[in-house]
This record gives structure tokens, C-alpha cells and sequence, in this order.
């Protein structure tokens, strides 16, 4: 176990991937990985929005701008999970630059995977303000949900498990991967 630092009530645990035992400057992984979130959500706002035949029109529904408000928020969510992986990780949500540290902060103590969620209801929201029902785009839409779910179960999963160890599996165990607590998990110091 490390001493206390000066003007630090608390000290850092003795796991190598504590959230209290940062090295190092946070900031340039940080801004590196809003810089990759950022232009994550610039590339599919600019390729999703055709492919899901979204179309701004003046006569839009008025009661369809209702999902602006899920739409926004479930953004900010996963822009804040990029900070958190950034700032807290030491990392970026792409795989060739992932965190460093274990991310069980923020959205991360209700959640494995709000990130994704977040994405999903901003997506959602954005869908039911400018897209129009098609079968074949629904279709596509819940292939990829599909895909996300194989991706998390067989890639990411194994792959936070081989890294992090029994840190994660304690998270696994606490924290739902789809399905939200109601209340935050707070890790054991």
C-alpha cells in the first residue's frame, strides 16, 4: 500500500490498476480520446444519417423533436464515457490505444457498456426525429445491435478479463453489462 500524498486524505490501494494511483499527466490521454470520440461521432454523423434514410423536412411532426431530448442525453453519456477513458484509463475507446486502467467511474458504476447505450439512444432519438420506418434499415439496425453484443461477449470481455483480472471479474459480477443498477457500485478500497 502506498503512503498518503500531502493534502490527500486518502491513499491509493495496493491493486496495480487502482483508480486512485494515477501516474503521470491525465491530459494528453484525455484529449486524445475525446479526439477519437469526437471524430467517431463526426464519421457517423456523416455516413449514418443516409444510410438510415434520415431527412430534415419542414413537416416533421412536432411531437418527433420530443426525441431531441433522449437524443442529446444519451450522447453526453457516451462523450462522458470517452473522457472517462480518457482521463481515468489513460486510454481511448479504440482498440489499438485502450485504457490502461480499469474504467469503474461515472456511468461505469451503473453499467458496463454505457458508452454504447448512449450511443444507441442518441442514434435512437435522432432516428425517431428525422428517419421513416423501413424494414430493410431495421433489419440492418438490429444486425449491428447483434454484432455490438458478439463483439462485447467475445473480443472486449475476454480481453478486459486477460488485462485487468480479478478487478474485472468483481466488476462482472456487480455490475449488469445491458441492464442499468438503479444504484452506483462502488469498488472496494
Amino acid at each position: 500500500m502506498t503512503q498518503p500524498q500531502p493534502g490527500n486524505s486518502r491513499a491509493a490501494t495496493h491493486s496495480p490498476n487502482s483508480q486512485e494511483s494515477h501516474k503521470g499527466d491525465p491530459w494528453p490521454s484525455a484529449l486524445a480520446s475525446l479526439a477519437v470520440g469526437v471524430a467517431f461521432l463526426a464519421l457517423w454523423f456523416w455516413l449514418l444519417p443516409g444510410w438510415l434514410g434520415f431527412s430534415v423536412e419542414a413537416r416533421t411532426e412536432p411531437w418527433r423533436w420530443l426525441a431531441a431530448i433522449p437524443s442529446a442525453l444519451g450522447f453526453a453519456v457516451a462523450l462522458r464515457c470517452v473522457w472517462d477513458f480518457g482521463w481515468t484509463g489513460h486510454g481511448t475507446p479504440a482498440p489499438i490505444a485502450p485504457p490502461q486502467r480499469l474504467v469503474v467511474v461515472g456511468f461505469y458504476r451503473y453499467v458496463r457498456n454505457p458508452m454504447y447505450l448512449g450511443f444507441a439512444v442518441g442514434w435512437i432519438g435522432l432516428w425517431i426525429v428525422f428517419g421513416h420506418a423501413n424494414p430493410a434499415v431495421i433489419a440492418a439496425v438490429a444486425a449491428v445491435a447483434v454484432g455490438v453484443h458478439l463483439f462485447v461477449l467475445f473480443y472486449e470481455e475476454p480481453t478486459l478479463r486477460r488485462k485487468f483480472g480479478a478487478d474485472y471479474e468483481e466488476y462482472c459480477r456487480k455490475v449488469g453489462r445491458w441492464w442499468p443498477r438503479v444504484h452506483p457500485w462502488h469498488r472496494p478500497q
